[in-house]
């Protein structure tokens, strides 16, 4: 929610929330969205995590989250010189989710930039993090 007012929602699929470092690219951002979207986390009829998004017929609601790039190492003030500059990361969330939206019929978004109210149902035990720095650098 945005000012009390809903702008994403879905039901079964990932709540994604996306850092954008200085340094990501485009090709990066395609290496992650395509682990994402083929991570196999959801339950077959088996009750084993074999399904992938795409077999559920899940949603995205992709939220871009600058402060992932909190570095709190020093001091009691997180520092967020690693995140990437506004335009450049707006521009990098806007791609992510244009390569989303050719990918899965539902991608739902936050607001960039705005002071969001998100609320998660998290069905299951799955919270996972992909970390370009040690996926793909």
């Amino acid at each position: 929610m945005v000012n009390q007012q809903p702008v994403g929602s879905i039901k079964q699929g990932f709540l994604v929330f996306i850092g954008i470092c200085g340094t990501d690219t485009k090709e990066i951002a395609d290496k992650m969205i395509k682990k994402m979207l083929g991570l196999r986390i959801f339950e077959d009829a088996n009750g084993r995590t074999n399904l992938s998004l795409d077999a559920v017929q899940g949603g995205l609601l992709l939220v871009s989250q600058f402060t992932l790039y909190a570095d709190c190492r020093k001091g009691n003030r997180p520092s967020f010189i690693q995140a990437g500059a506004p335009e450049m990361a707006e521009n990098l969330y806007q791609y992510i989710i244009e390569k989303c939206r050719i990918q899965n019929a539902q991608v739902e978004t936050g607001i960039f930039g705005a002071d969001m109210d998100v609320t998660l149902v998290n069905d299951g035990p799955f919270t996972i993090i992909l970390d370009s720095d040690e996926l793909f650098r």
